[in-house]
């Protein structure tokens, strides 16, 4: 063996045990040393279409990592902007490697309905509904359309002690939903949504560090956008006088339509919808909006068939429809409603 081959040989054998002792025989080359590195991934895939929505509707994240031993909360960081728009965004997270507890609470990125408490400990990381009015009884009303409102959890995450970079995954759960109340006159007489008060009310504003409801005073969701118009019902056609309908047919009728947002569903709450007659004051319309939501859960279920709890419903669900109709009095006809354009004949007006 010649000596320049000699010297090459001991050159590449000292390289390799220096890589060896360096770095447990790895050098990452985006990374430049062998410290961990630890990267955290937000998903919001539990909606209905089964499909990751993150980057087109939260624009603000504000992420919690939590000792579970003692509750502390050892690390946080906030950020909001263009950057969580971009595809393959990634937040890095800067802590020592060991197991925590990550908890996020997320929104629009720009003037919000709601508002987290500074804490130190997880227990205090309570997420409560400001665009509030209190009237001073236990009541408050919210007149203002909420602003997207988003929550994840996840325990027992292990942030290894290994060099290279690991991303962790937080998935999210909407806390915010869209209601769209509509109530038409089948006479065809026209309706003015003017003669009409529609409220949701439920004790839904306060949510804790795990996204269950804390006691709260009542609210009264008022919508933010109300008008009138004219929409097409389909109804039975009697036209040729027998005592069976002929088919279906579509007539036109007057509607009345109320938007709101309203906080966090959750089972077993009760929040009513309710629609009062103004000229006479009487509520002409009560239902638990939940309970008649669920009326439609079935018509849904994952890519894999599998059905969705109620809770699950609740959660992927965010946009309502509900359809009322008045008869010639302006008295509901609780027999039949719409719910998310589904047809639903009630068997049991009592819910």
């Amino acid at each position: 063996m010649n000596l320049q081959k000699y010297l090459r040989n001991i050159a590449l054998l000292l390289s390799a045990t220096f890589a060896l002792t360096a770095c447990d025989g790895m050098i990452y080359d985006d990374e430049g040393d062998c410290d961990p590195y630890y990267k955290v991934r937000f998903v919001y895939e539990n909606n209905l279409k089964f499909t990751d929505a993150f980057h087109n509707e939260v624009f603000e994240v504000t992420l919690y990592a939590v000792d579970p031993a003692s509750g502390q909360i050892v690390w946080q960081k906030h950020e909001s902007g263009d950057e969580l728009r971009r595809q393959g965004y990634l937040m890095d997270v800067d802590i020592d490697p060991g197991r925590y507890t990550l908890i996020a609470w997320c929104g629009e990125g720009h003037k919000t309905s709601f508002s987290v408490a500074d804490a130190t400990v997880h227990t205090g990381l309570r997420c409560h509904l400001d665009d509030r009015t209190s009237l001073g009884d236990g009541t408050a009303t919210v007149s203002n359309e909420l602003k997207r409102l988003y929550h994840g959890k996840e325990e027992n995450v292990e942030f290894e002690d290994e060099q290279g970079t690991h991303i962790k995954t937080v998935y999210l759960t909407k806390d915010t939903n869209a209601v769209h109340i509509v109530l038409q006159q089948l006479s065809g007489e026209s309706i003015d949504h003017r003669d009409f008060t529609f409220t949701i009310e439920g004790e839904n504003g306060f949510m804790d560090w795990d996204n269950s409801l804390l006691p709260d005073e009542k609210l009264v969701y008022m919508p933010h956008d109300t008008y009138s118009g004219i929409a097409g019902v389909d109804v039975p056609d009697y036209t040729d006088d027998s005592d069976a309908p002929a088919g279906r047919a579509i007539i036109q009728v007057g509607a009345a339509v109320a938007h709101h947002t309203v906080s966090r569903l959750v089972k077993g709450q009760d929040v009513r919808v309710k629609i009062y007659n103004k000229a006479t004051g009487d509520c002409i319309v009560s239902v638990p909006l939940i309970d008649y939501a669920l009326l439609v859960k079935g018509k849904y279920t994952r890519p894999d068939g599998k059905p969705l709890t109620d809770q699950e419903y609740l959660d992927y669900q965010d946009d309502y429809s509900m359809v009322f109709f008045l008869d010639d009095g302006m008295r509901w006809i609780n027999t039949d409603i719409y719910i998310n354009s589904w047809h639903v004949v009630l068997q049991d007006t009592d819910l």
